[in-house]
């Protein structure tokens, strides 16, 4: 019998997550079932909003089973197949992630295009990661030509790739915030940022407003926190902003006071919108078709963080939320 090894969920982190929430567990697979493929995962993504479904609370996305396995997105080939739809060596993504090997019916796995690029873009710049970019600039901020847009969070798998997509949607001026002196370099020498700050140096408030004399058109908001309260104090009269997320506060056990300028909403005429990408699938299509091209010709580049070994998934997940990573984190079973 065929043996998968999977990550399953065994308390509910307080706090920041431990190692001991979780296990790592042989799981049997039965023979394949009329119509079922079985794929073995080349790459695993662990994201952010993986947190969040570690909590027993209302949210977008049901929690995680206590005891079962996690899920998430991944990416790998069929190896094992009694589909017609899915043969044997077909690419696919789903959401059978945290495990090295995962078996379903064949309609819960999506073939990839054959494009060229890696399999594990479709898990990063050409999958839900560039989507969310491009539905949070495009639709929920508006961006428009000219606008100067800040990103925060800007070195991380959606921030590497938002500042470019702010560039091709006709962003004057792109910004972004990052952990280290290293990702600052990076952001202004290989993702096209105009200007970006270590966060770790002064207070957010002082450094965006050292940078931002004229103030800000759009901002991309994956931090919360601190900066988004200094995004509320650079907004022009008009301004967006498009929040992604709020890393900063995942793991907090307290309510976190909110920013203290909200009445700038009024006063500039501010506009505020939260969004799930799954909100803006229509987008797919169109996104898909331009983003395959962008990073086909080299306009776009993306960088990826990679732990080899399922074994090692939390240590990868733990780490991204500390801001290890360079671009998308991934796991390679």
């Amino acid at each position: 019998m065929t043996s998968s090894t999977q990550i399953q969920l065994v308390r509910r982190p307080v706090g920041t997550p431990s190692p001991t929430d979780f296990r790592t567990v042989p799981v049997d697979l039965p023979e394949l079932g009329e119509d079922e493929v079985r794929v073995r995962n080349e790459y695993v993504s662990v994201d952010p909003y993986m947190r969040g479904r570690m909590n027993d609370a209302r949210s977008y996305v049901p929690p995680f089973g206590l005891d079962e396995t996690m899920t998430g997105g991944a990416v790998g080939r069929v190896v094992e197949s009694r589909s017609d739809t899915l043969p044997v060596g077909a690419a696919v993504l789903h959401s059978y992630g945290w495990r090295d090997l995962a078996q379903a019916p064949a309609k819960h796995f999506s073939p990839l295009p054959e494009t060229g690029l890696p399999l594990s873009a479709f898990l990063g710049a050409a999958g839900m990661t560039g989507l969310t970019a491009y539905a949070g600039l495009k639709r929920v901020a508006a961006l428009r030509e000219g606008d100067v847009v800040f990103i925060s969070g800007a070195a991380g798998a959606v921030g590497s790739i938002a500042g470019q997509i702010a560039r091709k949607l006709g962003a004057s001026r792109v910004l972004g915030s990052a952990g280290s002196a290293e990702k600052v370099s990076l952001l202004k020498d290989r993702y096209g940022y105009d200007e970006a700050f270590n966060y770790k140096d002064a207070p957010v408030r002082q450094q965006l407003r050292a940078l931002t004399p004229n103030g800000i058109d759009v901002y991309f908001d994956n931090v919360g926190g601190d900066h988004l309260e200094a995004a509320l104090d650079r907004l022009t009269t008009g301004g967006r902003a498009a929040l992604c997320g709020a890393i900063s506060q995942y793991n907090d056990t307290e309510r976190t006071p909110g920013p203290d300028n909200l009445a700038n909403l009024v006063t500039r005429s501010l506009k505020l919108e939260g969004f799930i990408v799954g909100q803006h699938q229509d987008l797919q299509p169109e996104f898909a078709e331009k983003m395959t091209r962008w990073l086909t010709e080299g306009s776009v580049v993306f960088d990826e963080t990679v732990v080899d070994g399922i074994g090692n998934a939390v240590d990868a997940f733990l780490a991204m939320m500390n801001g290890a990573n360079t671009g998308k984190m991934l796991v390679r079973p």
